[in-house]
Parts: structure tokens; C-alpha cells; sequence
């Protein structure tokens, strides 16, 4: 393995959570007497350029060409699309703004409630359908330089190109890259949002690792990965999203970067992420959080305790695996996708029903496996302290709440 943003083989092991299923790959009822391929999931970190990555196992074609996550089903996530519009349209004044991966349109739906001409490129045939039964114009298309040029020659370059949660589901980052410049104006902007590493390794989000996302950023190595196609960052924000995200504002144009960049450099550099020594004690960490969430459901079923979970996410799939979760200890999840209804967790083979399946059932605890949604799902799900119910988020360290 050679660092797929500088070709570096001085690549440092991380964390090495054995093998699993793609994390999207949801299961048919007829599909459990099937053998299902696992692919290795070992994080580690170029020691050249600083970007965390893990093998590009499986290509996005096998993922994205038809994709099980619509955004539009977390209500939190459609207001946060809903503030950064108005942000943007205040700060850019944009003509014409373009989404990459803009899944259902949650996005850009608010683009065009403002009368602002735009275009999704979304390369999941399912996901792309769904945005254009809102109303939002959307090419089925994943990006790279081609594509782009395509876009920029039929509707000129935009003022605003928008990447939210999809740099890090790129192998070829160049490419990707090189695409994002090409659709921009000369004078225009990129925004990106991505999880950011620093939140990843301080409050042991190790389940967003995961076959979808091939790398994960700081600061300092997403700015190397945009100058490879002369795309400057000159602003940064920090967000709760993902459990902690940041945004990067980039522009074709040199400029001096504003204070917010140099401030979370320092906040990087002083966490150990711009060599090794920040990431020594994260393997433990892991294992911890491992250990406390086996004990606590061995624990329940050792005394007749049930326990469901709320949510078929991708970064539950990764935990359910590692930890080797199974029925037997967590008799099923719930997920508001009714894509996912009927289906079972890849590898761990968990039934996933509609909500309204708790209420009827009643369960001692409900285990969160979508924890960074924990505000919006907390309220949600309030009704389960009418029987004595309690919530359990697994992450960063196991904790019981009574809603």
C-alpha cells in the first residue's frame, strides 16, 4: 500500500479493526444463507503528507451506483442544509451553485426555494431519482475531470461548488480534486464538509471508519490534497456535525488564509496529528470502548434485560462487527429508511424494523448506534421513559440516559 495523495510507502498502522462487509450493503431476507466477502479495515497514516487512510478495497462504483442512505431522513441534517444555504447565499451571492453527492436533494432543495439556478451531480441511480422528484435538477454522474468539463461546457462554471460528506468517499483524490476546480470559476468557491480527524481520534469515533470513507482529514492534510489541483483554503469552521467536522472554504485564487485556519493548525499540531505521537494511545481506546459496550450487553441478557437498537447507519455496521454483536445480544435495530425495513445488517445479520416497532415491544434500553444525531434522537425517542426505558450511546464512552 502507497499513499494515494503523495505515493509515499511509509505508511504507520493505526488501528486494525480485522475484516468486515461493506457497511451499505444491506441484506435480503433471501440473501442470509449467502456467503458475504469482508474486506481488511486497518487505518493508517502516510508519515509524508499526514493523510489517514485505509486500502481502496472496494471501488464507489460497488457502493454509490445504488445506495441505501438518503439525507432527507434526519431532520437535523436537512435544517443544517437549510442554515449553510442562507449562509452561502448571503456571503457568495451565488448565480449558480453545484452539489456533489447531493443525494435526495436535501441540500439543494433550498437552493431552489430561493430561485437560484443549480445542479446536483449524485451518482447513485435511486438516491438522484429521488432529488428529481423534488424538484432538483440532478446528473447521475460521479464526478472527476471529464464529468466536470461536461457540466461546466452545458452550464458554465458556478459561483458555488458544494461537497458536503464526500471528500473522504473518493479514492482517487486527485481526480476528485482536479473535478472541484473544474466546476468552479476562477474567482468562485468550494465549500467541503468532512469529518474531521482530530474529533475522530480525541473522542473515539473509530466506527466512522468504515469501507466507504477511504481517508480522514485534518486541516493540514486536506489543504495539501486541494493545492494538488491549485485550490487554496482561506477559511475553516468548526462544526458538531459527525461528531465533529470541519467545514473548508477553498478558492482558485491565492489568497492569505484567515485566522480560523491557523488557529485549528495549532489545535491539530498541539493534538500530535502533524506527526505520530497523537494517535499512540487510540488502538487502546478503541479497545475500551469495545469492552464496555460487550459487558454492558452481556450484562443485560445475563439478568433478562432486552435490548434493541435505534438505527442501521454505516458507522453502526462498523461497531456491530467489530464487537461482534449478533441477535442473540441486540435482537434488532430500527431505522426511519423504510429502504431498510425488512433488511438485516451486513455481517452481523441484525433485522431492521420501522420505529414504531419499540413502542410496541417496550425494551429495557434502546442502544443509539446514530450517536452523533443525540439531540435530535433524544427527543424523539422521549417516550421510552413511560415504561422505565433508558438510551445507551456507545460513543465516545458508554453512557445510560433516561430520556
Amino acid at each position: 500500500m502507497i499513499c494515494r495523495l503523495c505515493g509515499s510507502a511509509e505508511l504507520e498502522s493505526v488501528v486494525d479493526l480485522g475484516a468486515t462487509p461493506p457497511c451499505e450493503r444491506f441484506l435480503a431476507a433471501t440473501q442470509l444463507d449467502e456467503p458475504e466477502p469482508t474486506y481488511p479495515l486497518h487505518l493508517r497514516v502516510c508519515r509524508s503528507c499526514l493523510l489517514a487512510q485505509i486500502p481502496p478495497l472496494i471501488t464507489p462504483e460497488d457502493t454509490f451506483t445504488e445506495y441505501a442512505y438518503f439525507s432527507s431522513f434526519a431532520t437535523s441534517w436537512v435544517e443544517h442544509a437549510r442554515k449553510f444555504v442562507d449562509q452561502a447565499v448571503e456571503k457568495i451571492k451565488p448565480e449558480f451553485v453545484v452539489e456533489v453527492a447531493s443525494n435526495d436533494g436535501y441540500l439543494l432543495r433550498h437552493v431552489v426555494a430561493k430561485g437560484i439556478r443549480c445542479l446536483g451531480i449524485e451518482p447513485s441511480v435511486n438516491v438522484g431519482a429521488a432529488a428529481r422528484d423534488k424538484g432538483v435538477p440532478t446528473r447521475t454522474a460521479f464526478l472527476n475531470k471529464d464529468t466536470a468539463a461536461s457540466v461546466r461546457s452545458e452550464h458554465g462554471p458556478a459561483d458555488l461548488v458544494v461537497a458536503n460528506n464526500v471528500y473522504a468517499h473518493i479514492p482517487d483524490i486527485q481526480g476528485f480534486t482536479a473535478g472541484l476546480r473544474e466546476l468552479v470559476k476562477d474567482d468562485g468557491w468550494v465549500s467541503i464538509e468532512v469529518q474531521h480527524l482530530l474529533s475522530l481520534v480525541q473522542y473515539n469515533q473509530y466506527d466512522t471508519i468504515y469501507h466507504e470513507h477511504f481517508q480522514y482529514y485534518t486541516v493540514a492534510s486536506a489543504q495539501r490534497a486541494l493545492a494538488s489541483s491549485g485550490l487554496h483554503v482561506v477559511d475553516v469552521e468548526l462544526l458538531p456535525t459527525h461528531g465533529g467536522s470541519i467545514r473548508l472554504w477553498a478558492r482558485p485564487v491565492e489568497a492569505q488564509p484567515g485566522k480560523s485556519v491557523g488557529f485549528v493548525l495549532e489545535e491539530e499540531r498541539r493534538a500530535g496529528l502533524h506527526d505520530m505521537s497523537g494517535y499512540q494511545d487510540f488502538a487502546r481506546n478503541v479497545d475500551t470502548v469495545r469492552q464496555n459496550l460487550l459487558r454492558f450487553l452481556l450484562g443485560a441478557a445475563a439478568t433478562g434485560k432486552t435490548v434493541v437498537g435505534y438505527g442501521a447507519p454505516g458507522k453502526g455496521n462498523t461497531l456491530l462487527n467489530h464487537c461482534g454483536i449478533r441477535p442473540d445480544i441486540l435482537k434488532y435495530t430500527v431505522d426511519r429508511n423504510p429502504y431498510k425495513h425488512g433488511r438485516f445488517t451486513p455481517g452481523t445479520r441484525i433485522p431492521i424494523h420501522p420505529p414504531e416497532r419499540i413502542a410496541d415491544d417496550k425494551p429495557d434500553y434502546v442502544l443509539v448506534l446514530p450517536w452523533n444525531l443525540r439531540t435530535e434522537l433524544t427527543a424523539q425517542l422521549s417516550y421510552i421513559s413511560e415504561w422505565g426505558g433508558r438510551l445507551v450511546f456507545p460513543i465516545p464512552t458508554l453512557e445510560e440516559v433516561r430520556p
